[in-house]
C-alpha cells in the first residue's frame, strides 16, 4: 500500500504540472489584454461537460453549489448517512438504524460486514468525462490527532478516453483508549469508447486497507452515564481491550465492456457484453494482551472466553474470488434490449489449518464454483424505464435471483419507481466456517439458503419524497450471544426457522419561507416476528432549520442552521471485533436522545467551507445516555471544520 501512496502523490504532482504548463506557455505577460480575457471566457467549458458516471451508466453533472444536501454529504463516506449511527471515532463502523439500507445479493460474500462500511465496493466507484482536467480536494478535521482527506484528479486525454486517480486517507486516535482509525482507499479508473460507439469499457483498480483499534467497549458504563467530572477526560474510562486491533485489506481489478457486432448503429443491433471482477481480501484480528479487568482490584478474565494461548492472538482469514459474466444482447429500438448471460463465480475462503475441537472437525478452507444462467430485459422509451433480471444456478450450490425495476417519469419534477426482488441467497462464508485462537469462535456449519422477498416503492415529487418497503425474510442468518454472561461475548451464528416481516415508510419534505428553510426526514419501521431477531428503532428523525443568503456583495453564499437527529429506544445490535460483525443482544436498549449539530457553511467560487459544532447538546445533559452501540458511547461535543475545493484547468 505504501507503493500506491507514493505512486498517487507522484501522479498528483505530475498532473498538477500538466495543468499549469498550458497556462505558462500561453501567457507571455502577467497582464492580459481585454481580448485575451474575452477569448478565455468564451473557451471556458460549461459545467454540463463535467460528467460523473456510475457502473449502470447513469450520468449526473458535477455540482459545485452549496445546499443542505451537500451538508448531509459532507462526511468521511461522502454520502447522506441518514439511517445510520456512527461510532465515536471517525473511520470506525456504523450501527444501521434503517434496515432498508441493506443490499441483497444471491452470491456468498466474504462476511465481516461491519468492517466493510468504509470499504468501496464496485457500485461505489465512479467514472468521469470532463472537458478539462478536474481536481477535487476534500479535507475535514477528526476527533483527535489526525485528519481526513480525499483527493481526486481526472482528465480526458481525448474525447473518448478518460483517466482518474484518487486517494482517501484517514487517521484519528479518537477520544477513548485504543480507538485508532488508520484507513486508506486508493482507486484508479479508465473509461474508453470508440468514436463510432461500437466498443466501450470501464476499468478500475482499488487498493484498500482499514485498520481500527478495538477496545471492546466500557467495562463500567455507569461512570460515563453518571457524568462524573473525574471521567470527562474520556481516556480515564476503562475498556475491555487495550491493545486489540482489526485489519481489513483488499485489492480489486474490475472491467465492464461492450462490443457491438454490427458495424453501424441500426434499429436492430447485436452486442457482446462482458464483466470481470477479480478481488482478494484479508482480515486479521490481533490481540497481544488477553486478560481484561474491571476496576483496579477486579479479577482478570478473557472477554471472549477460553483461549488456546495466553497472549498474542493473531487470527487471519484469506478470501479470493473471480467473477465472470458473459452476455449476448439483441437490441430493437422499439422493443428494447434482450440480454442472455452466463455467470461464473469462483471463490476460496481460508483461515488456518484444519483442526478438531471436541467432536467437531473444523476444515482449513471452503471453496466452490457457482455457475448461473439468466436473462435480462431492458425497456427505455419516453417516460418509462423498466428492467427485469432473472437468473438461476446450474451448479451444485443452488441460488435464485429475480429483480424487476420500473420507473415512470411524469415530468422533470415528479417520478415514481417500483422494485421487486425474490432471492435465494447462499450464506456468507463466515457463517459457515470460522477459526480463532478463542475456543468459542470455531465452527463449521451447513445452513440453508436465505430467502428474501423485497418490494420497494419510491416517489420523488415537487412536494416531497416518499418511499415504502415491504420485506419478507425466511431462514434468516444472524449472529447472537446466547450465553448472556456478564462481561463476556460468546457470539455464534444462528438461522431463524420462522418468518420475519419488515415494513418501513420514509417521508422527506422541505418547507421554505424567504431565506429560511425547514428540512424534515421521517422514517417509521415495524417488524413482525415471533422472537426478537431483527431489531430496528420504530422512529428515526432528522430536522434541519437553516438560513441561506449571499454576503459580501454576493462574493460568498452563506448557509447556517441547526440539525436535530433522533431515534427511538430499541435493543440495538452490539459489535464483535473478532468477527467484524454486529450481533443480536437483548440486554440493553439505546436511543431516545436527541443529537444537535450547529453548522455554518459558505461557498466562494468553487470552494465550499464547512464549520460544525457536533453534538453540542451533550454538555447540557444531566446524564450521558448517548450510545453508538450498547457497549460503545457516541462522542461528546466537538467542533470540526473543513472544505471541498474544485479546480478546473
Amino acid at each position: 500500500m505504501r507503493i500506491l501512496y507514493i505512486l498517487f502523490f507522484f501522479l498528483t504532482t505530475f498532473f498538477s504540472f500538466s495543468q499549469d504548463k498550458g497556462n505558462q506557455a500561453s501567457s507571455a505577460s502577467l497582464v492580459k489584454t481585454p481580448e485575451q480575457r474575452a477569448k478565455e471566457l468564451a473557451q471556458k467549458a460549461p459545467i454540463t461537460s463535467y460528467k460523473i458516471i456510475s457502473i449502470q451508466r447513469d450520468t449526473i453533472i458535477l455540482d459545485t453549489t452549496l445546499s443542505i444536501k451537500k451538508e448531509y454529504d459532507y462526511n468521511y463516506l461522502k454520502k447522506d448517512m441518514f439511517g445510520t449511527m456512527p461510532f465515536p471515532n471517525e473511520g470506525q463502523t456504523y450501527t444501521t438504524l434503517n434496515f432498508g439500507l441493506n443490499k441483497f445479493s444471491p452470491f456468498p460474500e466474504f462476511g465481516f460486514k461491519a468492517k466493510h462500511k468504509n470499504y468501496l465496493e464496485v457500485e461505489d466507484i465512479k467514472y468521469y468525462s470532463v472537458a478539462t482536467p478536474l481536481t477535487e480536494l476534500y479535507f475535514k478535521t477528526v476527533m483527535e490527532q489526525g485528519q481526513s482527506i480525499d483527493a481526486l484528479i481526472t482528465l480526458n486525454t481525448a474525447k473518448n478516453l478518460n483517466f482518474s486517480i484518487a486517494f482517501r486517507g484517514l487517521r484519528s486516535i479518537g477520544k477513548y483508549i485504543n480507538q485508532l482509525s488508520s484507513n486508506g482507499n486508493f482507486r484508479f479508473t479508465a473509461s474508453y469508447f470508440t468514436l463510432n460507439k461500437r466498443y466501450a469499457f470501464n476499468f478500475h483498480y482499488t487498493g484498500q486497507d482499514l485498520l481500527n483499534g478495538e477496545n471492546g467497549g466500557l467495562t463500567q458504563p455507569e461512570y460515563f452515564e453518571d457524568n462524573d467530572p473525574l471521567y470527562t477526560n474520556r481516556p480515564r474510562l476503562q475498556v475491555y481491550l487495550t491493545d486489540a486491533k482489526s485489519f481489513l485489506k483488499g485489492k480489486r481489478f474490475f472491467i465492464d465492456q461492450t462490443f457491438r457486432i454490427n458495424a453501424k448503429d441500426n434499429k436492430n443491433n447485436l452486442y457482446i457484453t462482458n464483466q470481470l471482477n477479480y478481488e482478494n481480501k484479508f482480515f486479521e484480528f490481533n490481540q497481544v494482551t488477553l486478560k481484561s479487568t474491571i476496576g483496579t482490584l477486579g479479577a482478570t478474565f478473557n472477554r471472549f472466553g477460553f483461549a488456546f494461548t495466553n497472549a498474542n492472538i493473531n487470527d487471519q482469514t484469506l478470501y479470493n474470488r473471480f467473477y465472470n459474466k458473459l452476455g449476448a444482447v439483441y437490441e430493437n429500438k422499439t422493443l428494447g434490449k434482450f440480454l442472455f448471460f452466463i455467470e461464473n463465480f469462483i471463490y476460496k475462503y481460508s483461515n488456518g489449518p484444519e483442526k478438531t475441537i471436541g467432536s467437531s472437525f473444523i476444515p482449513s478452507q471452503i471453496q466452490a464454483v457457482v455457475n448461473t444462467v439468466g436473462g435480462q430485459y431492458d425497456y427505455r422509451k419516453n417516460n418509462i424505464h423498466g428492467t427485469v433480471i432473472v437468473s438461476n444456478s446450474v451448479s451444485t450450490q443452488p441460488l435464485r435471483n429475480l429483480d424487476a425495476n420500473l420507473t415512470y417519469t411524469i415530468n422533470p419534477k415528479n417520478n415514481i419507481s417500483f422494485q421487486y426482488q425474490n432471492i435465494s441467497k447462499l450464506p456468507n462464508n463466515n457463517y459457515i466456517l470460522t477459526q480463532s485462537s478463542y475456543n468459542n469462535y470455531n465452527w463449521y456449519h451447513s445452513f440453508k439458503n436465505e430467502k428474501i422477498n423485497n418490494l420497494t416503492v419510491n416517489a420523488i415529487t415537487q412536494w416531497g419524497n416518499a418511499s415504502l418497503q415491504l420485506t419478507n425474510l425466511d431462514d434468516h442468518l444472524y449472529f447472537q450471544d446466547t450465553i448472556n454472561q456478564a462481561n463476556l461475548q460468546l457470539v455464534t451464528p444462528h438461522q431463524y426457522s420462522r418468518t420475519i416481516n419488515y415494513f418501513s415508510f420514509k417521508l422527506a419534505r422541505e418547507f421554505k419561507y424567504k431565506k429560511w428553510a425547514l428540512d424534515n426526514t421521517f422514517l417509521f419501521q415495524q417488524v413482525s416476528q415471533k422472537d426478537t431477531i431483527l431489531n430496528v428503532p420504530k422512529l428515526t428523525l432528522r430536522n434541519t432549520i437553516y438560513f441561506s443568503d449571499y454576503v459580501f456583495k454576493r462574493a460568498m453564499f452563506l448557509q447556517t442552521g441547526i440539525t436535530i437527529n433522533y431515534y427511538s429506544k430499541y435493543y440495538a445490535d452490539d459489535y464483535n471485533p473478532i468477527l467484524g460483525e454486529f450481533f443480536v443482544q437483548k440486554e440493553k436498549q439505546i436511543g431516545n436522545f436527541p443529537m444537535l449539530d450547529f453548522f455554518v457553511n459558505a461557498r466562494v467560487k468553487q470552494t465550499r467551507i464547512y464549520l460544525k459544532a457536533e453534538h453540542f447538546n451533550s454538555a447540557m445533559m444531566t446524564g450521558n445516555k448517548f450510545y453508538s452501540a450498547p457497549s460503545l458511547p457516541y462522542h461528546d461535543f466537538l467542533v470540526r471544520f473543513g472544505l471541498v475545493w474544485n479546480f478546473f484547468q
